[in-house]
């Protein structure tokens, strides 16, 4: 093994662990108290809407589960030798992806910080959602390249997951920032780098 296949195999064992942990981190929800957490900032009216909770944990729980079926999918190995795996994970990771990117979509409109934060989550999940049909169409035409480099595209918005909870505690804690301030920027910056290292991921010579 040469050392870029290291480096590639170092940052794909990297992915998977951040992957599980952050995919795994919506069962501390479970029987959590609504003013803990994430929902500790959202209003009485709010939270005493149904479609807004189960929109709210459709997207943290399907989110955290397209994490851990997705990050799968990028190891050679296991899509040559355990193919149907392969496939049912894929199955997985999509119907996963449409259901909390869709739920994900409605409760952007809610996100602290207005206009500015809402447009970054709303464009962030109607991106997800297109880039992951359009890897789901690309394999059902079986233009296999073409659905490698749309899954590519998919979990790299995906793993905004990540980074976001990433770039929070730098905002807030190294740069001394207000929460909303800092909220609008990560709400852009947590997935457009993320889609750029994508393209460029496609883009080099294999």
């Amino acid at each position: 093994m040469n050392s870029k296949q290291v480096r590639i195999s170092t940052g794909y064992v990297f992915m998977a662990v951040f992957a599980i942990f952050i995919g795994l981190y919506p069962l501390r929800f479970i029987g959590l108290d609504y003013n803990d957490g994430l929902l500790g900032s959202k209003s009485s009216a709010l939270l005493d809407s149904w479609f807004y909770l189960i929109a709210f944990y459709t997207h943290i729980f399907l989110g955290g589960l397209a994490l851990i079926s997705g990050f799968s999918q990028f190891f050679k190995k296991l899509r040559m030798k355990r193919l149907g795996l392969h496939r049912a994970l894929g199955k997985v990771y999509i119907i996963s992806v449409i259901c909390s990117g869709i739920a994900g979509l409605c409760i952007a409109f809610f996100a602290e910080g207005g206009f500015i934060t809402s447009l970054g989550f709303g464009i962030l999940a109607i991106l997800w959602l297109f880039t992951t049909i359009k890897a789901y169409t690309s394999i059902k035409n079986k233009d296999i390249e073409n659905h490698q480099h749309w899954m590519i595209r998919s979990y790299a918005l995906c793993f905004a997951a990540v980074t976001l909870r990433i770039y929070m505690p730098i905002f807030l804690g190294g740069l001394a920032m207000d929460f909303i301030p800092a909220y609008k920027i990560i709400a852009w910056l947590c997935w457009i780098p993320n889609l750029l290292v994508a393209e460029f991921m496609i883009r080099i010579p294999k």
